[in-house]
């Protein structure tokens, strides 16, 4: 009953929030408007141009498509903890989770705005290329699952989470969990900030 009452708030938000989002608004034809409204409800906090809303929420436009379904399945299941997130994977079928995943993976990453050059690599990056690709856009891994894109993320949504990881408040990568612990917080903070800055 919860999430129905969540789902309707957010739905009626996003009529509210309309006219000013019509452009960017999803209206997939082969969607049925349902699904249309539920994508939109994404859209409320991740951004209609693909730039969230608030920090640190993630860029979820152009990430991989794999991951993306990973982290919907563990918000589903408990295995990630973001109240709200658990909501909106629950108003998801099994089938819709799928489809919002390749929805989103196939809108293009927002744009930067012009900044100065990203400043030298600091140390602990060689760690995160050896998954996450040397471009930091992620990459298939060898068990079939996917890591995400890093480069241009949110600086608040990439520290957090590598705080969150470090001190064990996110367990749904087992990997990520023993990296961040070995990883002073300075470091971190310098990492999230050059990744943010690609």
């Amino acid at each position: 009953m919860r999430i129905r009452i969540m789902f309707g708030v957010l739905a009626a938000m996003t009529v509210l929030a309309a006219p000013a989002n019509a452009a960017s608004a999803v209206s997939e034809p082969a969607f049925p408007r349902e699904l249309n409204s539920k994508l939109n409800v994404c859209n409320l906090c991740h951004g209609s141009n693909g730039a969230p809303l608030r920090t640190p929420i993630p860029v979820i436009w152009g990430q991989q498509e794999n991951y993306m379904l990973k982290q919907l399945h563990d918000f589903h299941g408990g295995e990630r903890k973001a109240e709200v997130m658990k909501w909106m994977a629950e108003a998801l079928t099994t089938e819709e989770l799928s489809i919002a995943a390749k929805y989103f993976a196939s809108q293009k990453w927002p744009a930067k705005a012009a900044n100065a050059p990203a400043a030298a690599a600091p140390r602990g990056m060689a760690v995160c290329q050896a998954c996450h690709a040397q471009n930091f856009l992620g990459a298939v891994q060898a068990e079939g699952v996917s890591t995400p894109r890093l480069a241009g993320q949110s600086y608040d949504y990439l520290v957090e989470s590598m705080r969150r990881f470090a001190d064990g408040e996110r367990t749904n990568n087992a990997d990520m969990v023993q990296i961040m612990k070995d990883i002073t917080p300075a470091d971190r903070e310098a990492m999230a900030k050059y990744l943010s800055g690609l």
